[in-house]
């Protein structure tokens, strides 16, 4: 019997991700996935997210083409939230910060140092109180944080216990530790090192993307091994379609496509120095470098970032700038090959992987060889990398993937598509929505 209160007969979640469509963010795609799936499995869903100005104007970084995507029984509510840290226009000043500037900050300073050292703290106030409304309207039966950001977190451990129901995060990154540097990202014995504890210690479920996270997870907190799991990332049928398989056309020069945010963590000086040596070598005539995405998460990002990519324009780098979610398969088909390139840690492996996948095109790694998103290529017969993560491993991965790009048959890219088939957003979240709805049921 499907669990659920009031007149509804489905279970009823609370999912609580700030980074929702129109957000661009990259966790966005889980948080979206998450969602629909959850909805089309019968589930009633609402989601607390921040306001939609806060991604067009103050990171402007919105999709309208992706919010277009979300199954429309899910039930969305955009939440105010305190936009002191990020408004830098002075006519957008409050009177009191206008003129007490001082005084303003320090009292900020103050709020974060004494409960959350999130420049999102400002949201739970209204995350609680609409939470608390819709509750005493009909009951919630579970609760779901995603992070980051971590208040969320917070934020879904002061819900389970006012509002008597188990609660669920996910931990889309590392929280207290740099996921690309494996370091404490805050001394011992901070605070938010204890909130971690105390979020973990009450969770009905601790969810991570990959082992390797969930490993460190369990090392830190053994007191809630057992109730760490991993739900990896998914690609999305629905938005890729099925790939049709076309070869390049022979007399023209291959491209090499690289699709997802250029952040300051990727090894871009590897990356094209590699690039440099292998362009001289016969498959790679002419070849062209096309790096599809938003320099980027804010805006203050781009210059620099730029500015790496700018000298390699002559060996035929381009940056293409950002793009829609729906262009995204299009961009797949005018690549030959596909440019697997993240910061290089065994917590690290990233969404895009799996949508690389579903190409059944040639994959070029570009990334030291231990990551936790080998784990998941491991078995594509596309997939090219080297044991080493140097300018002359790379040279000879890109000149490997070439000649397989030269030499596309049809059983390899049906062969990729069939192992690409195992990591589909209905796949991943499965298992998951089982155990969700266990949980609701067990509280009931």
């Amino acid at each position: 019997m499907r669990v659920g209160s009031g007149t509804g007969a489905s279970p009823r979640v609370l999912y609580l991700s700030f980074y929702f469509p129109p957000s661009r963010a990259s966790g966005v795609f889980r948080a979206r996935a998450t969602a629909n799936h959850l909805a089309a499995a019968g589930w009633d869903v609402t989601v607390h997210t921040a306001p939609r100005a806060f991604f067009e104007h103050y990171l402007k970084a919105a999709d309208p083409a992706l919010e277009a995507t979300v199954d429309p029984r899910v039930r969305i509510k955009r939440l105010p939230l305190t936009m002191y840290p990020f408004e830098q226009d002075v006519r957008r000043f409050s009177a009191m910060r206008r003129n007490f500037p001082k005084v303003t900050q320090d009292l900020w300073e103050i709020l974060q140092n004494r409960t959350f050292a999130e420049p999102y703290v400002g949201w739970v106030p209204r995350i609680v109180r609409s939470a608390l409304a819709q509750h005493a309207r009909r009951r919630f039966d579970l609760v779901i944080a995603t992070g980051n950001p971590f208040v969320s977190f917070a934020a879904a451990r002061l819900l389970g216990r006012l509002l008597h129901v188990p609660y669920v995060v996910d931990y889309r990154d590392a929280w207290t530790f740099n996921q690309f540097s494996g370091e404490l990202r805050f001394p011992e014995g901070d605070r938010m090192l204890r909130w971690e504890e105390k979020v973990l210690r009450d969770a009905a479920e601790i969810v991570f993307v990959n082992d390797g996270m969930r490993q460190w997870h369990r090392d830190r907190y053994p007191f809630a091994a057992d109730r760490m799991t991993v739900v990896p990332n998914g690609w999305e049928p629905e938005l890729l379609g099925q790939p049709a398989f076309r070869p390049p056309d022979e007399g023209r020069p291959l491209r090499f496509g690289y699709l997802g945010t250029i952040t300051e963590w990727l090894p871009l000086e590897t990356l094209f120095a590699g690039w440099r040596l292998a362009r001289t070598h016969p498959a790679m005539a002419g070849a062209q470098l096309d790096l599809h995405g938003h320099l980027g998460f804010f805006p203050d990002n781009a210059p620099p970032i730029m500015a790496r990519i700018r000298p390699e324009e002559q060996y035929g780098v381009v940056a293409r700038g950002g793009f829609g979610k729906t262009e995204v398969a299009g961009l797949y088909a005018d690549s030959d090959v596909l440019v697997f390139c993240v910061p290089g840690a065994k917590y690290v492996t990233s969404g895009k992987v799996f949508e690389y996948m579903a190409t059944g095109k040639p994959i070029a790694s570009v990334h030291e060889p231990d990551i936790a998103a080998a784990e998941v290529l491991d078995g594509y017969p596309l997939w090219f990398h080297e044991p080493r993560f140097d300018a002359d491993s790379v040279a000879q991965t890109f000149i490997a993937a070439a000649e397989a790009a030269r030499k596309a048959d049809r059983p390899s890219f049906e062969a990729a598509l069939a192992h690409a088939a195992r990591f589909t957003r209905e796949a991943t979240l499965e298992p998951f929505e089982r155990r969700l709805r266990a949980l609701a049921e067990a509280k009931r």
